[in-house]
């Protein structure tokens, strides 16, 4: 089996104030990275590690770019790809007509910053990107994904954006001007997320989803034990090592993530033999 796998994960942010840092994604990127090691047999050379400053949007949908391309090259087949990102989630207007609420969900990397009053989209990476990268995945190509942070906030209060306790925040940076949020808040919308995009993708295949929360929730950066990671994450990769089907992993996840008074709930989205079989077995 031909595998590749980036892993990103972001802490620090050239253009948001130390305040709005996170603590947990950098440990999240080389847990998910060590776990491909010595789990799933991934080598060292398949997998992409990018960190704090080396994960601009450059870099990580670069390398997603070029792992589709090598998916579709004759003569060079991917057989599994696995695209991991712990960071801010964020929102943005839509320009392209097709959100139902008029904003994209987004995921902020490293070189996030302000254009006029909203966020500059060549400095994240947008849904509609993801979703038109992963229209390209051939058939017979495993794509699993996994998203720790805020794939939405859509319906977020103001109180779910401040932390519950001191080792708890939200993974979540809003629009950064008054103006943008008031763009990015359409009452009562019905909001439309990746795991949405994923579900009515038109694509010979599709990439199987994990994500840390609801659309209407936050995704926890938490303190375990003097070790910091996203709560999601924390919990998974020691559910994923259980080798049960990838429907009984989140409700694994789901259980502790109750038992330990997370208000968050992960999501899955896969077909229904995607959710019967284990995490990174093709079907």
């Amino acid at each position: 089996m031909t595998q590749f796998a980036l892993c990103v994960g972001i802490n620090k942010f050239e253009n948001l104030p130390m305040a709005s840092w996170l603590n947990g994604c950098v440990n999240d990127a080389n847990d998910v990275r060590e776990l491909l090691a010595s789990g799933f047999g991934f080598a060292d050379a398949s997998i992409t590690v990018l960190t704090d400053q080396a994960a601009t949007k450059d870099a990580a949908f670069g390398a997603m770019t070029e792992a589709l391309d090598r998916a579709n090259a004759p003569g060079e087949h991917l057989d599994h790809i696995v695209f991991t990102m712990s960071s801010h989630g964020t929102q943005l207007p839509d320009t392209s007509g097709d959100e139902a609420d008029q904003v994209d969900e987004a995921f902020a990397t490293y070189d996030l910053r302000q254009n006029g009053a909203a966020w500059d989209p060549g400095s994240l990476i947008v849904d509609d990107e993801l979703h038109d990268l992963f229209a390209r995945l051939p058939k017979g190509v495993l794509v699993d994904v996994i998203l720790d942070t805020c794939h939405s906030g859509s319906r977020l209060r103001a109180m779910d954006l401040v932390p519950t306790v001191d080792d708890r925040r939200p993974r979540f940076v809003p629009p950064p001007t008054p103006l943008g949020r008031d763009g990015a808040e359409a009452e009562g919308a019905d909001t439309r997320t990746l795991r949405d995009l994923v579900r009515t993708s038109k694509a010979a295949a599709k990439p199987v989803l994990f994500a840390a929360c609801r659309a209407d929730q936050t995704a926890a950066d938490a303190n375990f034990d003097g070790r910091y990671n996203g709560a999601f994450t924390h919990f998974l990769l020691d559910a994923l090592q259980s080798g049960s089907s990838r429907g009984e992993v989140i409700k694994q996840v789901n259980a502790k993530l109750r038992a330990r008074k997370f208000a968050q709930r992960a999501q899955l989205e896969a077909s229904a033999l995607g959710k019967s079989t284990a995490w990174g077995t093709a079907f």
